[in-house]
């Protein structure tokens, strides 16, 4: 059995890469074990030491991963640069921020001294996706690892490179081996490894069917589970709104990564009496955006990942004209469709309830335009929805903004006159059929840990 790597803007097989046998991944988790022992007693600065190392390395080598990213899922080398110093900053906060997250806790009681001790629980197993190949699993390793936790990371078949890159920066940055590896394994191995008695915890990023599978195999092991799953993110355009900051704002979270993000925007709730002005601004901003070579500087929208997820959108978009939504930008298949995974932005206006994209997530770059008669309306709108990831509001009435982000949307993350985005210092996650559990902050640190209490009388 084997792993290929395949370039989007091809389709030329990149590189093969055989798959871990069971010995093997047996032997990778006795490894993480054996490294656990040591790592766990380690003190904050022996841990901190190799991840601002890491941070180092990953700004030296920044332009060969945006390069191996590039190739292996399609995204802009200008984009993949960004996504690495992001990663390097998790590294630095982490490495900064981490001891006071875990310090200790005291509490008052009838004890002599009671506190809350936070211990690392031991090997976590992260099952990634391939959008952000490198960010999402930063995203878990910098506070996972830095909490004394050992990482297995089981990353999306079609990105084994940007795998191996991040176990090579990590044996680099001076990590003790067996710290971190990667399992070079296809979707039917997770279960083996999740029902194996040293892993103790699973952390998924992906869709919400893969997520239903890992809990549920997690579950019948009584183990902890991370998920960030699917999005449809709505974001409210209310009458009052700043159109050209809403329109240009909107097509950068549309197009953004391709158009394949978990927190991209999806559904446009925009009230009636601007739905006009926005729609002509929109369609302009979504189609200035310029699509091709990922290593071409001027490029900023590249090929979606894989040939046959631009053939599902593609569906998705014909299902939705075909139930009445009206396509007023894009949504043709390019030339040599059968060679290459380009798509160009695509518009749909006059989504309604009862058609795929008021419920469904579309995972490329096509947005929904959805009209509401009022605030309420729109509110209520963007809150039937199965998922509940993201959610903005744009608004010049700012208090009134921030009211109906901090006490309608429901998602895990609502934001006012700004795309939805990931930030260390800031809580990542979302409820509903988006998943469960925290990311990022301290929240993200304090989830894979024992939470012991001490009691000395």
């Amino acid at each position: 059995m084997s792993i290929q790597s395949i370039n989007p803007v091809n389709g030329q097989v990149v590189r093969i890469y055989p798959e871990d046998s069971e010995q093997q991944i047996r032997d990778k988790i006795e490894n993480a074990q054996r490294a656990w022992v040591g790592w766990r007693g380690s003190s904050f600065e022996e841990r901190a030491a190799p991840l601002r190392k890491t941070a180092g390395l990953l700004r030296n080598r920044a332009e060969e991963l945006a390069s191996l990213m590039a190739v292996e899922m399609g995204k802009p080398v200008k984009d993949g640069r960004g996504e690495i110093e992001k990663c390097a900053l998790a590294c630095e906060y982490y490495a900064a921020n981490g001891e006071n997250f875990l310090k200790d806790e005291k509490v008052a009681t009838d004890a002599s001294t009671s506190y809350v001790s936070f211990q690392p629980l031991g090997i976590v197993l992260a099952v990634m996706p391939w959008n952000f190949p490198f960010w999402q699993v930063f995203r878990f390793l910098a506070p996972g690892l830095l909490a004394g936790n050992c990482g297995l990371l089981k990353h999306a078949s079609n990105v084994p490179g940007c795998a191996l890159a991040i176990e090579r920066v990590l044996k680099d940055a001076e990590f003790p081996p067996g710290v971190f590896q990667t399992l070079m394994i296809g979707s039917k191995a997770v279960k083996q490894v999740i029902e194996h008695h040293l892993v103790k915890a699973v952390t998924l990023t992906g869709s919400t069917e893969a997520g239903k599978q890992v809990a549920q195999q997690a579950a019948l092991q009584l183990k902890k589970t991370v998920l960030e799953l699917g999005g449809s993110d709505p974001y409210i355009v209310l009458e009052d709104a700043d159109l050209d900051l809403a329109a240009e704002t909107c097509a950068q979270s549309r197009l953004i990564n391709n158009g394949q993000s978990c927190i991209a925007a999806k559904r446009f709730i925009v009230v009636e009496s601007i739905e006009k002005k926005f729609t002509e601004l929109f369609i302009e901003k979504m189609a200035s955006r310029t699509t091709g070579d990922p290593f071409d500087a001027k490029t900023n929208l590249g090929p979606m990942a894989r040939i046959d997820l631009r053939d599902e959108l593609h569906k998705q978009v014909l299902d939705n004209v075909e139930a009445g939504a009206k396509l007023i930008l894009g949504g043709k298949l390019p030339e040599k469709h059968e060679e290459n995974a380009f798509y160009e932005p695509t518009i749909l206006a006059g989504v309604k309830k009862g058609m795929p994209a008021y419920s469904e997530e579309i995972f490329g770059p096509v947005a929904s335009i959805i009209s509401a008669g009022n605030p309420e309306d729109a509110i209520k709108i963007a809150n039937d929805n199965p998922f509940g990831l993201g959610a903005a509001v744009f608004t010049k009435d700012i208090e009134f903004g921030e009211a109906i982000a901090r006490n309608r949307l429901e998602a895990g993350l609502c934001f006012v006159n700004s795309f939805v985005k990931s930030d260390p210092r800031l809580p990542f996650g979302g409820i509903n059929q988006s998943g469960y559990g925290r990311e990022l902050s301290m929240f993200g640190i304090r989830e894979f840990v024992n939470i012991k209490t001490v009691f000395v009388k």
